[in-house]
């Protein structure tokens, strides 16, 4: 009979919780989904002319050292960065790499520019399994 009881107080509460619960994560509608991926890819098409143009005081573009952002390896950050000399983000490389080879100012962390130009990159490389820290 305890066990019946206590089956039967179990199993109420765990109907409350549930009903009472607030329902799962956030339902997006195919709308909503468009929407964001239109955003998403306007910011890429806009990482995409960046990388393809001079970011610094002489023609160096990011496409020249590295075609399709090949070898630019998103999915590895952050990592240790020798020419840096500390664990960085993407964003600090792009920064090193428009203040050397550009020979540029860097960007500020949240600029739009630094945004497009890590999405671009992330979206060259999409589909390749994240591994942050590898060399």
């Amino acid at each position: 009979m305890r066990n019946i009881v206590y089956s039967a107080l179990c199993a109420g509460l765990l109907a409350f919780l549930s009903a009472s619960a607030p329902a799962g994560a956030d339902e997006f509608t195919k709308e909503d989904l468009k929407k964001w991926n239109d955003a998403f890819q306007s910011v890429v098409k806009e990482g995409d002319k960046l990388f393809h143009s001079a970011l610094g005081k002489n023609s160096v573009s990011c496409d020249m050292c590295h075609p399709n952002a090949s070898n630019t390896h998103p999915e590895t950050y952050p990592k240790f960065q020798k020419q840096i000399g500390k664990v960085v983000g993407i964003r600090e490389m792009i920064n090193w790499c428009i203040q050397n080879p550009g020979e540029g100012v860097p960007l500020a962390l949240d600029d739009p520019k630094l945004y497009a130009l890590e999405a671009y990159m992330a979206w060259e490389r999409r589909g390749v399994k994240l591994e942050p820290g590898k060399h």
